[in-house]
């Protein structure tokens, strides 16, 4: 079906309005801000209504305002920038309105009402086989709009129609309703994310302590070590002190000199001899092999994770349930299970 615009804009023609316009369409419905419009703290703005399924597609538990039941609040991302919107117990009805907004939107609309009416007339699509026809209808067998003239007797007299009102907003409602299941698909990625952000600064700080630990204990055995050596040293040096004086009395030529300076020798020997106790290191002192742990289990865990489903894999347009599939896996990964090495206590 070709349908053509009834008129040829001139270059230019009401571009500041059209602007102006861009900067006035909620990113949720893709319609201009219907009141109240909320401005949320990132600065951007959504209608009250959007703001609202957008919330309740990312706290499904969360209830109504008119519930009895005290809410505890939410939170939620806004559609433009991502920023994380938390809100009280009150919901999207805490959210400041944005009256300026409001107002810009009103003075927009009446001269639109005044100024843009007869160009509004001008833009209606034309059907190319009936010139004078307006596209007012849709053909639901082919899926295209048409006009009047080819249902009764063009190419489509013999389809199935409806009103071309009726489908526009049934299937921007449809789209609608998609923005928001993706928005609130993203935000259950990010809360995947956010998790997994969290188990890494976990994983570092324990190395962080691990590593203390295996310090602490290398420390305590260098000291250890390093003290045995200092005094069995000290030992070494008096018994090589009194080797030397031993010498010294065996050179000695007078017996009576002799046996004055043999005997107090003799005396520190046995004493050096009973005092004398070389302490040692247990057998495999130097091992730090109790640090070691195996993550073969959490390894091979995290190969198999896929966020890809056979739906998207063959491009259907089912959404896809992120939480599906991961009621059972604990987190984090190994929780609940024995470990495979002991770890040294912190």
């Amino acid at each position: 079906m070709n349908f053509a615009l009834g008129f040829k804009p001139t270059m230019g023609e009401s571009s500041s309005m059209e602007a102006l316009e861009k900067q006035l369409i909620c990113p949720i419905c893709l319609e201009m801000f219907t009141k109240p419009v909320v401005i949320l703290p990132c600065q951007h703005n959504l209608c009250r209504k959007c703001a609202s399924d957008v919330f309740q597609a990312s706290n499904p538990l969360w209830q109504t305002r008119g519930s009895t039941t005290v809410s505890t609040g939410g939170r939620f991302r806004c559609p433009s920038c991502r920023h994380e919107v938390v809100l009280d117990r009150h919901g999207v009805f805490g959210l400041q309105r944005n009256l300026l907004v409001e107002n810009i939107i009103d003075i927009y609309k009446q001269e639109s009402t005044r100024s843009l009416r007869p160009k509004v007339e001008e833009q209606q699509l034309m059907c190319e086989e009936h010139e004078e026809e307006k596209i007012n209808i849709y053909c639901l067998t082919c899926e295209t709009p048409t006009c009047s003239m080819c249902k009764v007797f063009g190419a489509h007299k013999n389809c199935e129609v409806a009103p071309l009102q009726t489908i526009y907003e049934r299937q921007k409602t449809e789209l609608s309703d998609g923005i928001a299941i993706l928005v609130a698909g993203n935000d259950r990625v990010q809360a995947v994310i956010s998790q997994m952000e969290d188990v890494c600064r976990t994983i570092e700080e324990r190395k962080k302590e691990l590593v203390e630990c295996v310090g602490r204990e290398q420390d305590q055995k260098l000291s250890r070590v390093r003290s045995l050596i200092r005094r069995h040293g000290d030992q070494l040096e008096v018994a090589v002190k009194l080797v030397e004086a031993a010498i010294q009395s065996m050179e000695e030529p007078q017996m009576a000199v002799f046996l004055q300076s043999a005997k107090e020798v003799c005396k520190k020997i046995r004493d050096t001899a009973k005092a004398s106790n070389v302490e040692r290191i247990e057998l495999g002192y130097e091992s730090m092999a109790h640090f070691a742990v195996n993550t073969d289990d959490i390894a091979n865990m995290l190969k198999t994770i896929d966020f890809q489903t056979d739906s998207q894999s063959e491009g259907t347009e089912e959404p896809c349930d992120l939480d599906e599939g991961m009621e059972d896996v604990a987190w984090p990964p190994g929780a609940g299970e024995e470990p495979a090495h002991t770890i040294g206590a912190l």
